[in-house]
């Protein structure tokens, strides 16, 4: 009986270790595909803020909550079946459908740049919200948006576990999607209130919170500006590098070779970071004159149509 005993708990005990075994692979591949998709996730943070300017104090995190609780529900219940069943049926339109996410990446990045370069972003305008109605709509659109992220997030992700067993998939996304929401509206989050802490802090009586309360409300004009330059560079950087990746997959062997000749020869000199750095730097490069093209000819089929519109009327 005893004897039974031990068996039993020793196979309980091999069972537990291959399931820390198998939680400990799902979180190394979810933490790889996580920083594969590092460029949408710091575009999604960068984005975020932006729908809560000129919304009173007391409804920011109301409202970053709901926008988190739409985000999550379009990673698991629109992107991730729909993602799931591609990779299962045609995982061969993986690798087009990354390069058409990588593409829109580099047009939002050369789109940013381009309306600064006129003297006019092409940001949000600020939206006040200051009814249930109003809210709701407020809460919708930044859903809406967020869908495009998330769905290059989740694609990016997928693409990096697309070998990986069916249930092994389903749960490196599930886990990429809980954790990726909970990173990127919980720093939104910190980011929001950081001028409310502040001035809080500069209120209170002791001369050091009085300074850092000051210097925190003083830092979150230049940190918001920071986040979106980061955010530009990211797009142009995951863009670009997802079209030369992309390309090589479908034969066009050329650019993705130069651009890795080019890190290893620098690697080679200035060692692991500066062979990153290379890559980065030309992967950036591709992605902005990509996306310069991608703007061009948005501009010209709108310039076509106001003209036409224009003619017939």
């Amino acid at each position: 009986m005893s004897g039974g005993l031990f068996a039993l708990l020793d196979d309980v005990a091999a069972l537990a270790r291959m399931a820390a075994a198998s939680v400990d692979d799902v979180g190394a591949a979810a933490s790889r595909a996580s920083l594969k998709a590092a460029g949408v996730v710091v575009d999604d943070a960068a984005v975020t803020p932006q729908y809560v300017q000129g919304v009173a104090a007391d409804r920011e995190l109301p409202i970053i909550k709901r926008i988190a609780i739409g985000s999550l529900r379009n990673k698991l219940l629109l992107i991730l079946p729909a993602a799931l069943l591609l990779s299962q049926f045609l995982p061969w339109l993986l690798t087009p459908i990354l390069m058409a996410g990588g593409a829109f990446l580099c047009f939002e990045g050369a789109e940013k740049i381009w309306g600064k370069l006129r003297g006019h972003a092409h940001a949000k305008e600020k939206q006040l919200a200051t009814g249930p109605d109003a809210e709701k709509t407020l809460v919708s659109g930044a859903i809406r948006t967020d869908l495009i992220l998330s769905a290059e997030i989740m694609v990016i992700s997928l693409n990096e576990v697309a070998d990986e067993p069916f249930l092994s998939r389903l749960a490196i996304l599930v886990v990429v999607a809980i954790g990726i929401t909970v990173l990127v509206y919980g720093v939104v989050a910190l980011i929001v209130r950081m001028d409310d802490v502040g001035l809080s802090l500069a209120q209170r009586t002791s001369t050091t919170a009085q300074r850092v309360g000051n210097g925190l409300v003083r830092a979150m004009p230049g940190l918001l500006r920071g986040i979106a330059v980061v955010g530009t560079a990211a797009m142009l950087w995951v863009g670009g590098h997802i079209l030369l990746v992309g390309a090589d997959d479908l034969g066009l062997h050329g650019p993705y070779a130069l651009v890795h000749h080019v890190e290893e020869a620098v690697h080679h000199v200035l060692g692991a970071v500066g062979g990153w750095l290379a890559n980065t730097a030309l992967s950036a490069v591709v992605g902005l004159v990509a996306g310069a093209v991608v703007v061009a000819a948005v501009h010209l089929v709108h310039t076509v149509r106001h003209r036409a519109g224009a003619g017939d009327s």
